[in-house]
């Protein structure tokens, strides 16, 4: 890394961690706010705003930070670890406007982002919605699940099925739409990361113009390494992140504890923190975060350096990022698992940040990006097998 970029990366982190640590207090203070109202209120969408967060990985021509995949991690890490809905949000809001303002064509452009103010974007990524060619654009019918910050976004980023299918290409097609041409299904009641409004969303039968659409497997019309990653790469490091921070946030919590607490019926009661086992557990939880971490920075840095140098990054690299970002996931359910269990009775109150930890990481790891099929994945590429696809 040359002086020049190294300055650059480090601003970078530096306006993003120092913009998430000046409202760190505020987002915090929303936490049951965000959970009771089933999506982000509006303070706390205001206080995302500020980090700079939702600018991280929008093309710097648009005011964005084009930053490195790790600096994308970290903050998020951060985030999660604050308000673990924020952090969510934050990483699909992100993505939201990076997609479009990389890959819409000028005229789409000037459409989302012309007004002085920053838009902010939900984005769905199963195909589950058919778009149909009409004169001057798409007619776009389809129900997307869990559209994460729907109800503060003011557009929409859908991926759908072109049909008729093309005779060449994945035959997916991007569309941009704006929120309130969506139907939002109010159906998030669930046990965990409550606070994202992770809603359904229907269009029917919408006209959706071309330059509001982009076909996947488009070169990026502007932007740099970044653009270019592709998938899983693109998005897999938020997933490890977010895990890493709530984990970490559970056990920073659960020491502070113990340290303290005591137990039994003798006088004056027995140090838990002087009981081997929960040291063991500690020590134990420490150390796989820790590795788990450092595996998600070092897989991380080596696809963004070959991005930076033109190489590409290549299937099998996009299978260690995925199995990366699963492997740091799985570890963060098993340490938040391990830590419930020796917080108290307390920690089986809403309200408690145990067990908010514990419904948060559970829900997140059930997403598709970090299944364990990432694993099955990386053993084909290994073993040299053709034809891996890393999404698979």
């Amino acid at each position: 890394m040359s002086m020049e970029s190294a300055a650059a990366r480090a601003a970078t982190r530096s306006a993003l961690f120092g913009g998430i640590e000046a409202v760190r207090a505020r987002l915090a203070a929303q936490i049951e706010a965000d959970e009771r109202g089933g999506t982000l209120s509006a303070a706390s969408v205001e206080a995302l705003v500020e980090t700079g967060v939702l600018r991280m990985k929008l093309p710097k021509v648009l005011g964005g930070f084009e930053a490195d995949l790790v600096t994308q991690m970290e903050a998020l890490e951060r985030l999660a670890n604050i308000n673990a809905s924020v952090g969510w949000c934050a990483m699909v809001g992100a993505t939201s406007l990076a997609l479009p303002g990389a890959f819409l064509p000028d005229e789409g452009l000037a459409r989302m982002f012309g007004d002085d103010r920053m838009p902010r974007g939900a984005i769905v990524v199963t195909p589950s919605g058919t778009a149909t060619p009409v004169a001057g654009g798409y007619r776009v019918t389809g129900r997307w699940s869990f559209a994460s910050g729907i109800r503060h976004a003011d557009w929409l980023v859908a991926i759908c099925r072109e049909t008729p299918a093309p005779a060449e290409g994945p035959g997916l097609r991007w569309v941009v739409v704006p929120s309130g041409d969506c139907l939002i299904h109010d159906n998030w009641q669930v046990v965990g990361l409550r606070g994202t409004g992770s809603c359904d969303v229907e269009l029917q039968d919408l006209f959706v113009p071309s330059a509001l659409s982009f076909g996947a497997g488009e070169a990026p019309r502007r932007g740099g390494a970044l653009y270019a990653i592709g998938l899983p790469t693109f998005v897999a490091y938020e997933h490890a992140g977010f895990a890493l921070g709530v984990a970490r946030r559970a056990l920073d919590g659960v020491v502070e504890i113990l340290r303290n607490k005591r137990r039994g019926y003798a006088p004056g009661g027995v140090g838990v923190a002087d009981r081997g086992a929960l040291q063991n557990m500690l020590g134990r939880g420490e150390t796989r975060l820790r590795a788990a971490r450092a595996l998600a920075i070092e897989v991380n840095e080596a696809a963004w350096e070959a991005a930076s140098a033109g190489r590409g990054v290549d299937a099998a690299q996009h299978c260690e990022v995925r199995s990366a970002a699963t492997y740091a996931t799985e570890v963060a359910v098993d340490v938040v698992n391990d830590l419930f269990r020796h917080a108290g009775a307390a920690a089986i109150f809403d309200h408690h940040f145990m067990q908010r930890c514990l419904r948060d990481v559970t829900v997140a790891a059930q997403h598709y990006m970090v299944a364990d099929t990432a694993y099955e994945l990386l053993g084909r590429a290994r073993l040299g097998i053709a034809e891996v696809n890393p999404m698979g």
